[in-house]
């Protein structure tokens, strides 16, 4: 039960500093725990594939820009920008700063589903980037 106490506790604690502005600087499997606690279910990775390669009602999918293969450098669909891999095996940047990763989900999920996504979609892309290694 002490055990479960202290996952729960972190997880709270991770929560908090997701919601929070300012930067803090963790582990994406750390994020991962926020934003399934967030969530308050399971991170699911085969639908959060399903969520980054689909269409949400926009021309955009997550993978229009990352590529439907997160692990390879993407394209910007419209500016033609050069992006990082997505993925966090392949870019050890990815989802080390909190704010930083909200930021960009608040972004990103407004152009392709003209709202932010919910903490259970980000924590279900988030598990599946987390599957994908080298």
């Amino acid at each position: 039960m002490h055990k479960f106490l202290t996952i729960l506790s972190r997880a709270l604690l991770l929560s908090a500093a997701a919601l929070s502005t300012s930067t803090y600087a963790v582990t994406p499997a750390e994020q991962l725990a926020a934003l399934s606690a967030q969530a308050a279910t399971a991170a699911q990775p085969t639908r959060g594939q399903q969520f980054f390669t689909r269409q949400h009602g926009k021309d955009w999918s997550c993978s229009s820009c990352h590529s439907a293969t997160p692990t390879v450098e993407g394209k910007h669909a419209s500016t033609g920008k050069v992006i990082a891999p997505l993925a966090p095996a392949f870019n050890a940047e990815r989802f080390a700063d909190t704010a930083k990763s909200e930021k960009w989900f608040r972004r990103n999920c407004n152009d392709v589903l003209g709202r932010e996504c919910t903490a259970s979609e980000k924590a279900d892309v988030l598990a599946w980037l987390l599957t994908l290694k080298r």
